[in-house]
Formats: structure tokens, sequence, C-alpha cells
């Protein structure tokens, strides 16, 4: 029996390892495995949810374990360190515990077709003292740093017996994860004097973005970035513009004019880029940001049994702009390497990818959602906010719970995360 073996289980490699357990696994036409570093899926746009604590992994999070057996592929924890393309295996890191003892040797998989599906890393452009003093939000395990971090910090401020005295954050990055993630914390300031931290509130939080370009969400439309920043303003955070960070030290961030910005907390989410270690491997080409360059049916343009998904593939379109690396384009290109795949046991014809943008949301805490729907849901860009905002947004939520779970056991997922909202706590506190 052939092997399928996918890299990755964000967005893209858990719909995609799904279907393919649903159709070529079922049929006991190949073996499907999917490998991660981590045990738990989370959607990659709610990690700035799970860095503020409005959401936890244990109610909202995927089990790999759990939705491997319920659809019957095969789950492997591990890092991938090497792909050996002529033997067609892979090589795991020997798995270790959090006391750094050995539980599994290094370990070899060999596959028939490999899929890559590794998502992206924060892009610090080499700016000197970013890896020493900020927090990332590339995985769960940052988002719980982060999220830690935040707690000390405001019982810190409860407790200081100053009125004064204030929790600085700075963000550097006015993307979606930037601005999100502000609005978040100013919602959270809120939260703590209902939970165990009277003398907190969103007045003695100071939060800033940083944002190089001329505007934040530079990939969206201008009318969502001028909305964003009104919403953002009237709630205290400080947007700061055309503002370029030379270095990062212990105090704060130091800009190109050798202004300190102080900050308790640093947070970096200024741009992405494939993991290193891709072009560390020697065997695929690249572009600027390290992704994977792919053939128009997502194969690597050197290996064509090995398929690249999600952020990590490079993929320009006729019009010169590379596919950007959202959940959107995962999702599209999971369903897209999917139906090649199956299309190569059944002896049909390849699928040529293309990317088809259905706009751009940004959720800002319960204060605003703004964004444009594009493509078939609009004849061009229409700008939507509010209540119907926040349905579109929500959606895309629940299309990916739909994709991973099924229909069924999707909704009632849904409904579980609903209830425990309405009788849970709103904040996590540990």
């Amino acid at each position: 029996m052939k092997k399928i073996v996918v890299v990755g289980g964000g967005a893209g490699g858990l719909e995609l390892v799904t279907r393919l357990s649903k159709t070529l696994g079922r049929k006991k036409q190949a073996e499907v495995i999917l490998v991660d570093r981590s045990k738990t899926h989370l959607w990659k746009p709610l990690l700035h949810e799970v860095a503020a604590g409005v959401i936890d992994k244990n109610s909202d999070g995927v089990d790999y374990r759990m939705h491997a057996v319920s659809h019957r592929y095969q789950f492997q924890l591990g890092n991938m360190r090497h792909i050996d393309a002529q033997r067609r295996c892979i090589v795991l890191d020997p798995l270790l515990d959090d006391e750094g003892q050995q539980i599994l040797p290094e370990r070899e998989i060999d596959y028939d077709f490999l899929v890559l599906a590794i998502g992206s890393a924060s892009n610090d452009f080499g700016t000197p003292g970013v890896k020493e003093h900020c927090y990332l939000l590339d995985s769960l395990a940052q988002a719980e740093r982060f999220h830690k971090a935040l707690l000390n910090q405001l019982l810190r401020i409860n407790q200081s017996g100053n009125a004064q005295s204030h929790l600085h954050v700075a963000i550097v990055g006015g993307g979606a994860t930037g601005t999100e993630l502000a609005a978040q914390l100013h919602h959270i300031a809120n939260l703590a004097r209902a939970y165990g931290m009277p003398d907190m509130s969103p007045q003695r939080l100071k939060v800033s973005i940083i944002e190089a370009g001329e505007r934040i969400l530079p990939a969206l439309p201008e009318r969502i970035a001028d909305a964003a920043r009104y919403a953002l303003n009237k709630l205290g955070i400080k947007v700061m513009e055309n503002t370029m960070v030379a270095r990062a030290e212990k105090q704060g961030f130091v800009t190109k004019q050798d202004t300190l910005i102080e900050a308790d907390l640093m947070v970096w989410a200024a741009g992405v880029k494939a993991p290193d270690f891709l072009t560390e491997l020697g065997m695929f080409e690249t572009n600027r940001i390290n992704q994977i360059l792919v053939t128009p049916q997502l194969q690597s343009t050197h290996d064509s049994t090995i398929y690249v998904i999600g952020d990590c593939c490079g993929i320009q379109q006729p019009n010169g702009n590379w596919v950007p690396p959202r959940a959107q384009s995962a999702h599209q290109m999971a369903s897209t390497a999917a139906t090649n795949i199956i299309n190569t046991f059944n002896g049909k014809p390849l699928k040529t990818f293309k990317y088809q943008d259905y706009g751009s949301l940004v959720h800002l805490s319960k204060y605003s959602t703004v964004g444009s729907l594009m493509g078939s849901l609009s004849n061009s860009s229409m700008f939507i906010e509010g209540r119907l905002a926040r349905l579109v947004y929500l959606s895309l939520y629940n299309m990916h719970q739909f994709a991973i779970h099924g229909w069924l056991k999707g909704t009632l997922t849904l409904l579980t995360r609903k209830v425990s909202n309405l009788v849970g706590p709103k904040l996590k506190l540990h």
C-alpha cells in the first residue's frame, strides 16, 4: 500500500489528511500519516486570542491523536529535520520530554507522496535583540508563553499599590495579528477587574502598535485600515505608523531615530517567512521568504512526488503577485492538492491551482469587525463592518471546523464551544 505523508497539521495540513483519509484511506488505496511537532491543532488566526487568554486550547484545540483515531489515519509526533528524496523518506529528530530525556530515537518515515504544510514563522529581518527580548505568536506554545507573562504583569500592576503605574505593551507589526492582539489586550484589562484584579483597568494598560509602513494593515484596502485605526484610537491604543524599529532592548524598542519606546512586554508580529531549514535542505527552489516554488499543480519544481501547500508554498499569480500566506490560501491549496493526489491514484489528469481572494476581515475583539468581500461573493470589493462582518468572520472558523470534523461533529463542536463560552470563565487565569 502506498504511503502519503503530510508534514504539518495547520489549517491546510489537517484539512488535507482529513479528506485523504476519507477517500484513499477508507478505500485502502493508501496509508495516510500526519507529522507535527505539537500534540494539538489550533486554527492559527486564533493564536492571538490564546495569547490574550480569551480562549483555551483544551476547548478550542483539536488533539491530533484523537482526530487520527476517529478519521483512521496515523499521527506521528515529531520534528522533521531532513528529507531523503532518493530513498523517499523523511527523518524526524529524537523525541524528548520536558527534562530533555529521550522518549523516542531518531525515526525515518517512508513515503510515496510527501506534502509539506509546515506553515511559516515570524520574520525579524535580522533586527538585533528580537530573539532575546520579544514574544512571537507563531505557535500554540509561544502564545501560551506570552499569556503567562501577561498574567504575571497584570498581577504586578494590580498589586503595586501605585495608582500611577502602568503596563506597557509594544507590538511591532500593524498587520492583522498586531491589530487584533492590541484590541484583545484592551478587552483583557477590562475583564481582569472581574477576576480578582479590582485595581486593574484599561487606563492602566498602554498599548502601542509600531508599523514601519505608511499605514497599518498594508495588505488590505485602505478603507479597512482607516476603520481599524479609528477603532483602535477610540480604545486609547497608540498607532505609530512610519516608525521603523532599529533594535530591541530590555527596556523596549529603539527606533531608527534613536527614540526608546518603553515596554514591559514586547511582541514581534512584523511579517512572516517559511522556516529557514527549507533553504538549508538544498533541494528546493525558494523565494526571498524561503517559500518553496511549485508548479501550477502545487508540486515541487524539482520533485513531482512532493507537494507543498500553505504558508511555505510559493506560487505567483498571473498578475505577478504571490499568493498571500493566509488561512483561505491554505484551505484552497489543500483542496487542490487532495484532488491531484486522488486523481493520480485514479489515473486522472491533475488540476491547476487557481487562487480566489474572497476578501479579508479584521476582528478587533468585541469592539469592532471590519473587512471586505471579494470574488464570487460580490462583483467588486465590498466594505463590511459590524454584525455582518462579525458573522462572516465566524463563518470562516465554522467552515474550518466542518472541513476537519464533518458536518455533524463540526456542528456539535461549535455548539459545545458556544455553551462553554456562555457558562465558562471569560478569561483564562493559568
